[in-house]
């Protein structure tokens, strides 16, 4: 399995920060041939299912999670979203937290333990390190776009 976490600060009010990390549907623009929905559709809580689809038609697989954690920021706290990955391809788990950082801005933490099935753990660190370009570029979309 290969962790990673990713941080950023930005100059944006804890509760926009949360709002653009958890909105699940842009996740999968920044990475090709993925489309990513949520099950049931409407307002994320514990139990709502987040499934991106990679590939191109019948070539593609799906990645689903579970949010099993759902803590969205309140009067200036922090926030703190947890998916487990559930599917036959993608394991492990991610966790997303937005907390007030310095001088009004906020700080954004993404842990992720991710495991690819039938690759093995000698690719570890070539799975971190492509996990934490894709999914580090991923936050930057997030945390620019409104």
């Amino acid at each position: 399995m290969a962790n990673f976490l990713l941080e950023r600060t930005v100059p944006l009010p804890l509760d926009e920060a949360w709002r653009r990390i958890t909105r699940w549907e842009r996740h999968g623009a920044t990475v090709p041939l993925t489309v990513v929905r949520t099950v049931p559709p409407g307002p994320t809580r514990e139990g709502t299912r987040v499934v991106a689809r990679s590939g191109v038609g019948p070539l593609g697989f799906d990645d689903p999670m579970e949010v099993t954690v759902w803590q969205p920021p309140v009067d200036g706290g922090p926030g703190r979203c947890r998916l487990v990955k559930r599917g036959r391809v993608v394991l492990g788990w991610a966790e997303l937290e937005v907390r007030p950082g310095p001088g009004g801005r906020t700080r954004v933490l993404w842990r992720e333990e991710i495991r690819v099935r039938f690759v093995p753990s000698l690719f570890d660190g070539v799975l971190r390190l492509s996990a934490r370009q894709v999914f580090g570029r991923t936050v930057n979309h997030l945390l620019r776009l409104p």
